[in-house]
């Protein structure tokens, strides 16, 4: 049996390009593309995905592995990878940026923590909504649900198609407006209720001027909002659900399929 170069190189062009593209994937999915998991696992898992996809995917003109064309199809693969797990990563930081909004209004954007997972300093109270938000996108079998429309990616859009990837960059762009609008209606509750809370300091300032509003309305307006958030927790699951459909919508309209 003789089992000349091209063989080789079109077995090996075979595996290489679906590693391409899920490798990219696994680097920016949540939980999976954080600092806390290891890369040595993210590889191997990268690896043990692609021996189980790589076999069932539809045949594709051979590749010149070796090229210029294809150098840039590992790289066209690769951010198709890295686009799609985007999406996840900005699922979980609606969350954070409306945590950040409800600290900075309460006052309790003065306690903050060191992110592991972006190694960047941020408020305790978005660390809290990051990490329920985490132990949700789980529970929900959300890692499952963005490993399946990756696994449907490679059908709809296959290796080597002629289709521009430039219009996933863009719905990227118009899916980052849900972020901020989420957040804010995440937030706004919190927001109204300490502008009445400060509205009502002010007036007690003006009525009584003796009183030091600084040494009493910092204290009460962190209660307050401490308590808000108590209080507003029990409408935290239908916000991550909708927002984590809208994130399964977006990827499905990236890859031209129906959800």
């Amino acid at each position: 049996m003789l089992i000349n170069a091209e063989t080789i190189l079109t077995v090996m062009a075979a595996y290489i390009l679906p590693f391409a593209r899920l490798s990219g994937f696994l680097m920016t999915l949540a939980v999976v593309g954080s600092k806390n998991f290891p890369a040595r696992f993210r590889m191997i898992l990268a690896l043990a995905m692609t021996a189980l996809v790589a076999p069932v995917l539809p045949q594709t003109e051979p590749v010149q592995l070796f090229s210029l064309s294809g150098s840039i199809l590992v790289i066209e693969q690769t951010l198709i990878g890295i686009v799609l797990g985007f999406v996840s990563r900005l699922l979980l930081e609606t969350f954070v940026v409306g945590a950040q909004i409800i600290a900075m209004q309460s006052g309790l954007g003065f306690a903050s923590l060191v992110d592991p997972s972006n190694g960047t300093s941020v408020p305790a109270m978005g660390q809290f909504f990051l990490m329920m938000t985490t132990l949700l996108f789980l529970a929900f079998d959300g890692h499952i649900l963005m490993i399946r429309i990756i696994i449907e990616s490679f059908y709809a859009l296959p290796i080597g198609s002629n289709e521009s990837i430039f219009p996933m960059f863009w719905q990227i762009v118009l899916w980052s407006k849900w972020i901020f609008a989420t957040a804010i209606l995440m937030a706004l509750v919190c927001i109204a209720s300490l502008l009445i809370v400060n509205i009502a300091f002010g007036v007690m300032t003006r009525a009584a001027p003796q009183i030091n509003i600084f040494a009493v309305g910092f204290p009460l307006t962190m209660i307050s909002g401490l308590i808000l958030v108590w209080a507003t927790l029990a409408y935290f699951l239908p916000y991550f659900e909708g927002q984590l459909s809208r994130a399964g919508s977006v990827m499905c309209s990236m890859i031209g399929v129906e959800c």
